[in-house]
């Protein structure tokens, strides 16, 4: 668990900001010379409050592979505007930056069930709560299952980075792993024990079989998106 989290909704803080020097920086670098997230100070103001923590799926083993994010957000609209839900300052191309510089950072942390901070390690749904609530101030639900069924559907072919990808690795039953969608048909995700945060793509023959869909978070949802 992140600590100072518990109890929390969409948190009220200003996300780090997150310009053409950060998109610069993430687009001319190889994968693995981006640097390790050390954790920042935690957000504070508390708006919707969340379920009760509970410990999530864990993910099946992947293919391991490098791929190359050339392209974190692309050809968006500079002034759609978000709701009054988050920061009404940002526009929903700097939130989705911010989403994936965050994710970005925290490469390599390793694979710990139920983790929830880099200095521990994480899991799928720790590891996307942790992104959005220290890069946008926004809370997710505890799990991958929860997380599904509260955000708003969205088409494979609609898909933007910051939307969430859901997976059915225990069967078809039930959602058990997510992730964070970049652009191109890839991905960034805590996979399971033994590995580390890394990029995937959908494509590959372990995800494509088991991709459940994309769900964009309620208050994401909410924001008026022309990108």
């Amino acid at each position: 668990m992140t600590p100072g989290l518990s109890g929390f909704g969409v948190l009220g803080a200003t996300p780090a900001a997150t310009g053409p020097q950060t998109l610069s920086f993430l687009t001319s670098q190889p994968l693995h010379s981006l640097p390790v997230f050390h954790p920042a100070p935690l957000l504070t103001q508390a708006v919707v409050p969340v379920n009760a923590w509970s410990q999530p799926p864990v993910g099946n083993e992947v293919a391991a592979g490098s791929v190359v994010a050339d392209s974190v957000v692309a050809n968006q609209a500079e002034d759609d505007e978000l709701s009054p839900a988050v920061d009404g300052a940002q526009s929903i191309t700097d939130l989705r930056k911010s989403l994936i510089a965050m994710a970005m950072k925290l490469r390599d942390i390793r694979y710990v069930r139920g983790g929830r901070d880099p200095s521990t390690g994480f899991d799928c749904s720790g590891f996307v709560r942790y992104v959005f609530a220290h890069a946008v101030g926004m809370q997710l639900p505890n799990n991958s299952a929860s997380q599904f069924l509260a955000g708003l559907k969205v088409k494979r072919g609609d898909m933007k980075p910051g939307d969430l990808v859901f997976f059915r690795t225990h069967g078809k039953r039930r959602i058990s792993h997510v992730g964070i969608y970049i652009s191109n048909g890839r991905f960034i995700h805590s996979p399971n024990t033994g590995k580390s945060v890394e990029i995937s793509s959908l494509d590959s023959g372990y995800w494509a079989k088991r991709f459940a869909g994309a769900k964009r978070p309620e208050a994401m949802a909410q924001v008026v998106d022309k990108g």
